[in-house]
C-alpha cells in the first residue's frame, strides 16, 4: 500500500465560498491524473469524497474545507504511484486555481 499524498492549500474566502466553488469545479479536479475524470462524487459534512477514473485506475480522493484552508487526500493506486511526484506537482499548482 503507499502513502497517499496530502496538501493544505490556503484560502481567505471561508468555508462556504471555497464549498461552492468545489462544488463547481470537480470536475476540473480530475486532470491531476492524465485522462482522469470524476466518476462519481458527494458531500459528508464539510468533507469532498470524490473518485477520480483515469489511465485504467479508480483513484479515491477527498478534499476537507476548513476556513482558512483546504486539505486535500489523493489515495493513489499503486499504478500510479509510480507517478506520484508528478501528480503532487500538478495538484500544487493547480489545486489553488480552483479556489480562485
Amino acid at each position: 500500500m503507499t502513502e497517499p499524498i496530502t496538501m493544505d492549500i490556503p484560502h481567505k474566502q471561508g468555508r462556504d465560498a471555497v464549498r461552492a466553488k468545489l462544488d463547481r469545479g470537480v470536475g476540473k479536479i480530475a486532470g491531476v491524473v492524465p485522462g482522469g475524470v470524476v466518476a462519481d462524487h458527494r458531500w459528508d459534512g464539510d468533507t469532498l469524497h470524490f473518485t477520480i477514473e483515469g489511465m485504467g485506475q479508480r483513484v479515491a480522493s477527498s478534499v476537507e474545507v476548513f476556513e482558512d484552508r483546504v486539505h486535500a487526500v489523493v489515495d493513489l493506486p499503486p499504478f500510479l504511484a509510480l507517478f506520484a511526484d508528478k501528480i503532487r506537482a500538478k495538484l500544487a499548482k493547480d489545486a489553488p486555481k480552483l479556489l480562485e
